[in-house]
């Protein structure tokens, strides 16, 4: 028995679980409490009727995009790697100057509820919205795997649940919480409950820094000493690139599905409809800048702060390896208490994120597919049938998210995340920066890039060392052991996914039609730039 098995003895379960209990019930509460005057409109149950402010809207941000691998995950990677393992944090929020300055306001401007609102502005409305609702609900239900599958992985860790049938209880639960939270509240409720964890999450985050700090002086060269010193030999390493990251292609290819797969995320996405104007979906995604960048700053001492006072042994052998970084250094601080507040904090964020996962991809089929795809507009009484179809979705949404997660339970959850990226900056990111600025774009084009982005990002990770062939003696082993089929060598894509859905793109719009409405890119320009909702505008 390690250091660390034997230190999270000290823990106690019950202390653990009625935090967590606690916090479930306090904001289920909330979420009934805000939704209870809310209509039954679709406008209401997608986006809150665009009610909130946007520091309101940017602490939701916060929320929805700091999942528990930024949390436990990023922490655990400075722990064992450190440089390397910072450069996620660096990638995660240099991401989100590409949304500030690309995407927010425009998208804010053109759409409605989902993606495929703007992308079947001045395209052909079925083909369009069919295809942006499978890139959507491909990339939302592989990072609810992830979340799921990383639920199981830390009740070992977290609440001394051993078996894999005590784990999949705990996933159900997760899951069955997450669908209450979307058919009680939509997205007022899951707002709130995003704002709520943001804070907790910053908070916590924010205490474990200054002790950790506290313990060396607050003297940050003294703490990377003690984490070096701690990581003997190989401890020089922690300081300079290339620990974990050997392959520099590799690296590059992962940081452009980092830094692009955020502004074409669907989750992301749809929280720029939850305020009022353009100005505010601005100040939403500033706001979620300071306090995500926060955020990665106190994740950058809680790493080495584990790595000098767990160390990177007793994190390797604890039950959840490289994810019990955060909890062991909590242990560590503040004994028991401590513990069952951040074990709190983590299933919190779990089920934050998740629940804006599933109204994102309710939104997606029953806005996109079933209204305009399957009843191509025709239905009575629309707002009514649409948030119904919506409910039901969510049901089936969770139901699969959690058979899911119990069956990936165990799994490299960041193969799971890294398919998510790459696949939102393969297929989502050109085809809506192409239809926001590009006149020629046309159907044939949209359909070309988000199709062969999907495809190209799906078949290039399946056949990777990601999947197959790396053994588990490396530093991350593929989620497959025993077999190898991976011809492509390196884990993410996007350095080839990526560019070939920009040249596909280019490709289906000069093989398409020759013809485009001009008045309708007018249109969409103007709407985009102004958000001014007019019929019709002339072409330039």
């Amino acid at each position: 028995m390690t250091l660390a098995q034997s230190s999270l003895e000290q823990a106690s379960p019950v202390l653990n679980i009625s935090i967590f209990i606690a916090f479930v019930v306090i904001t289920l509460g909330i979420v009934i409490y805000v939704n209870r005057r809310a209509s039954s409109t679709a406008s209401d149950f997608y986006t809150a009727g665009g009610g909130f402010s946007g520091p309101q809207n940017g602490t939701a941000i916060a929320g929805d995009y700091l999942s528990a691998a930024s949390f436990l995950g990023i922490a655990g990677a400075i722990a064992l790697n450190g440089y390397d393992g910072f450069l996620y944090s660096i990638g995660f929020l240099v991401a989100w100057l590409v949304a500030l300055l690309l995407v927010a306001e425009l998208m804010r401007n053109t759409g409605r509820f989902t993606m495929g609102d703007v992308l079947a502005f001045r395209m052909k409305q079925r083909p369009i919205r069919a295809a942006a609702a499978t890139s959507t609900l491909v990339v939302s239900f592989f990072y609810l795997l992830a979340q799921m599958a990383g639920a199981g992985g830390l009740v070992s860790l977290l609440l001394d649940i051993k078996g894999g049938l005590g784990q999949s209880i705990v996933i159900a639960v997760v899951g069955a919480v997450m669908i209450a939270y979307v058919l009680i509240g939509g997205m007022r409720g899951t707002t709130w409950v995003q704002m709520i964890k943001a804070v907790l999450l910053i908070l916590g985050a924010l205490i474990m820094t200054i002790w950790v700090l506290a313990l060396f002086g607050f003297n940050f060269s003294a703490l990377l000493g003690g984490a070096v010193d701690r990581a003997g030999a190989a401890g020089e390493a922690l300081l300079a690139p290339g620990k974990q990251y050997t392959n520099k292609i590799d690296f590059i290819s992962l940081g452009l599905a980092l830094v692009l797969g955020t502004a074409g995320l669907p989750h992301v996405l749809m929280r720029f409809y939850t305020v009022p104007t353009a100005k505010e979906a601005r100040k939403s995604v500033e706001w979620a800048i300071w306090l995500i960048g926060l955020f990665y700053l106190f994740t950058l001492v809680i790493g080495y702060g584990a790595g000098a006072l767990v160390g990177p042994e007793e994190i390797r052998g604890a039950p959840g390896g490289v994810n019990s970084a955060a909890p062991l250094l909590a242990l560590e601080l503040g004994g028991p208490v401590l513990l069952g507040i951040i074990s709190a904090v983590a299933f919190a964020t779990i089920l934050a994120v998740v629940a804006g996962l599933t109204i994102t991809a309710s939104a997606s089929f029953a806005h996109d597919v079933y209204i305009n795809v399957i009843k191509k507009g025709q239905v009575q009484d629309e707002q009514k049938t649409e948030v119904r179809v919506a409910r039901i979705t969510t049901v089936v949404i969770g139901i699969v998210a959690i058979v899911g997660g119990i069956a990936a339970n165990g799994q490299n959850v960041a193969f799971l995340v890294a398919l998510a990226f790459a696949v939102a900056a393969s297929a989502n990111l050109p085809t809506i920066l192409y239809s926001l600025f590009w006149k020629r774009f046309n159907t044939t084009g949209a359909l070309f890039s988000i199709y062969g982005g999907l495809a190209s990002a799906i078949i290039l990770i399946v056949f990777s060392p990601a999947v197959s062939g790396k053994p588990p003696t490396a530093s991350t082993k593929s989620m497959i052991q025993g077999v190898d089929f991976s011809w492509f060598p390196l884990e993410n894509p996007g350095i080839v996914s990526i560019p070939l859905s920009f040249v596909l793109g280019i490709v289906g719009t000069y093989v398409g039609q020759k013809r485009h409405d001009g008045s309708k890119f007018a249109e969409m320009e103007v709407r985009s730039l102004t958000g001014a909702n007019i019929a019709k505008v002339s072409s330039h």
